[in-house]
């Protein structure tokens, strides 16, 4: 099922991506076409995964090695076509390909594919600025791009979630890889004979068994005077002897019922910062308030995860920066080019230098925001969140006017639509 879903994106959005490449032509034809030997070697890899076992780590590497050169191919290809028309699409491209390296990421393959579509949404934006009055076809390129990545996440959400499955059992991934012989000359064996429909009869064996099952089940009202009477002896609530047995069992805590496991404290992992390429992964810092990030390129990404009381400084212009359950921390970056997003937070701050475009806050409780006059313009989307203020600058004597974003609303029914308007709490 995993390869013939990866299959159908194959045969799906990105043959729809292709057909548009080619119809634009160009460099973007010829980028398309190495996009199309990226995605039919990895469709080579998911099957070998699909039929083998875990191989060793020599293996898996020789396993990748097609799918990592043509990947490297791709960001090659842009590298040495900066002068071209159409640099923003090799570039959009480029930066969201290794998107494609998720089969050696775990737990969280998915989200790993999102943070590649968005590294690329610095250039799909400007594509869609340049091209949107010229020539339709490039915004449908962007949206078939875009939503080959997204259908990508979707099919690791559904068949990969932790990370890839090799499903094979007992079969090397070295040679369960090779390419399969082809077909003898004369071509496939005929297939086998179909069985008569005669054969199919229920009337052999148990033909007796089903009979009296079916006579049972049609007895309608009269099929429960076979069964036994509670009398009040064997009742507990009028028989108190019955209430002195053992007490009934309960299972530990962290032991699984069958279905779900039963929630256990979830061990301390350690605090990392690390820089993977394009991102900057900052994970489980707690009470660290010397956390900087510098030396940062203008399509890098920031994603703090899980810490706790800690400080992050962010040095240079960034596309984006993501605070993801995070709790008492505070962040300060000079500009972004796409967005700040706080997301499953409690009790954070955040303070721009320069410019922001957008801020999005959801399911967060306690955001303060701190502007500075350059981002007087910017776009703040908040959802399921509370307790959130915009601290705008007064002047220039560096005090701040704090302004509470609205958490309720009221909604009112004018004809065949709704009419919705903030609720001012005056306490």
């Amino acid at each position: 099922m995993s390869v013939n879903a990866y299959e159908d994106i194959v045969l799906g959005s990105l043959a729809n991506f292709l057909t548009l490449s080619n119809k634009i032509g160009g460099d973007v034809q010829a980028q398309a076409a190495l996009v199309k030997q990226v995605f039919d070697a990895q469709l080579s890899f998911v099957r070998t995964a699909a039929e083998s076992s875990a191989p060793s780590n020599n293996d898996l590497q020789s396993l990748l090695k097609p799918t990592s050169d043509h990947i490297a191919a791709i960001q090659n290809y842009r590298e040495k076509h900066r002068t071209s028309t159409f640099f923003n699409h090799l570039s959009a491209v480029s930066e969201s390909i290794p998107a494609l390296g998720w089969v050696c990421v775990a737990p969280t393959p998915g989200p790993y594919v999102k943070e590649m579509n968005d590294a690329g949404q610095f250039y799909t934006n400007r594509v869609l600025k340049d091209w949107k009055e010229k020539d339709s076809t490039h915004v449908e390129w962007v949206r078939a791009w875009v939503q080959t990545l997204a259908e990508l996440q979707q099919y690791i959400k559904q068949h990969h979630t932790t990370g890839l499955v090799w499903a094979g059992k007992g079969k090397p991934a070295a040679t369960a890889g090779a390419i399969p012989p082809p077909p003898p000359p004369g071509g496939l064996p005929p297939p086998p004979p179909m069985m008569p429909l005669g054969d199919l009869s229920i009337s052999g064996d148990g033909g007796d068994d089903r009979s009296a099952l079916f006579a049972q089940i049609n007895q309608g009202a009269d099929i429960t005077k076979g069964l036994k009477k509670v009398t009040a002896d064997m009742q507990t609530h009028k028989n108190p002897n019955l209430r002195s047995g053992p007490a009934p069992y309960k299972a530990p805590s962290g032991i699984s019922n069958g279905t779900k496991s039963v929630s256990a404290p979830a061990a301390a992992k350690p605090p990392s910062f690390v820089r993977d390429g394009k991102k900057w992964l900052i994970e489980y810092q707690k009470g660290n308030t010397g956390l900087l990030v510098e030396n940062a390129e203008m399509n890098n990404v920031v994603y703090m995860f899980r810490c706790e009381n800690s400080t992050l400084q962010i040095k240079g212009k960034i596309n984006s920066v993501v605070m993801d359950s995070c709790k008492k921390c505070s962040l300060v970056f000079e500009s972004l080019v796409a967005s700040a997003e706080f997301v499953n937070c409690q009790s954070v701050q955040m303070q721009v230098l320069g410019k922001v475009p957008t801020i999005s806050v959801d399911k967060t409780d306690g955001c303060q925001m701190y502007l500075s006059a350059d981002s007087l313009d910017v776009e703040i989307v908040s959802s399921k969140s509370s307790e959130m203020n915009v601290m705008i600058p007064k002047g220039t004597s560096g005090d701040y006017v704090e302004q509470p974003i609205p958490e309720q609303f009221k909604t009112i029914i004018k004809g065949q639509s709704l009419n919705t308007t903030c609720v001012e709490s005056l306490g």
